[in-house]
């Protein structure tokens, strides 16, 4: 499975604009497109950062896609008003322990490390850090998406509310400090949203 990232730097004011959009516009389109698996969307009001997913059944849809998508992508820059960065993903992980429900968050960790060492930090990833996320209250899902050429990695965890992800700071801080001390990764950074749409029909990957 494979993801296109689109990172928005929205006005504020526009992100609800953006939000309606995405739901009525872009979510239509993308289920004519061949390969697409679905759509989420995280904001955060208070920066404007907002990153909108699209999941691809294999990389020759999500390649095939570019002409298609390439329209539909600037109309949905231009109802949130500024610029956007465009990144593509292999999904390495994803496990539920639930679907998400209205008032769900979610902390995204960007990392970096050698190329050669990704498969080993996916799997400690698996091995070590998902499980222990899941013991967290209000554990929702995580997912953990690559690029093999960059050496990049993201790390998404999804939880029940704002006040569980907000719990979570310190156990979750913890965490990245074991997984960069066991696969040699480096946290680039750590953002918090909150997630305006999850329609991905991703199956387990974990």
């Amino acid at each position: 499975m494979f993801a296109r990232s689109t990172t928005i730097q929205a006005q504020p004011s526009a992100i609800d604009t953006g939000i309606a959009h995405m739901r009525e516009v872009v979510m239509p389109a993308l289920r004519d497109v061949p390969g697409c698996v679905g759509l989420s969307l995280m904001v955060d009001r208070s920066t404007g950062h907002c990153i909108a997913t699209s999941a691809w059944e294999s990389v020759e849809a999500m390649h095939d896609s570019r002409e298609k998508i390439g329209p539909i992508r600037e109309r949905a820059i231009a109802a949130f008003g500024e610029s956007a960065q465009v990144e593509e993903w292999e999904i390495a992980g994803l496990h539920r322990a639930h679907h998400t429900h209205e008032g769900a968050c979610v902390r995204a960790t960007w990392v970096k490390t050698d190329p050669s060492r990704l498969d080993s930090a996916v799997e400690i990833y698996k091995a070590s850090t998902l499980p222990a996320m899941e013991e967290l209250d209000g554990f929702c899902s995580a997912s953990l998406m690559i690029n093999r050429k960059s050496g990049r990695a993201v790390s998404c965890t999804t939880y029940d509310s704002a006040d569980a992800m907000r719990a979570s700071r310190e156990m979750s801080a913890s965490l990245r400090v074991d997984a960069a001390r066991q696969t040699g990764v480096e946290a680039v950074d750590v953002r918090e949203f909150e997630l305006a749409l999850a329609h991905l029909r991703v199956p387990e990957l974990a």
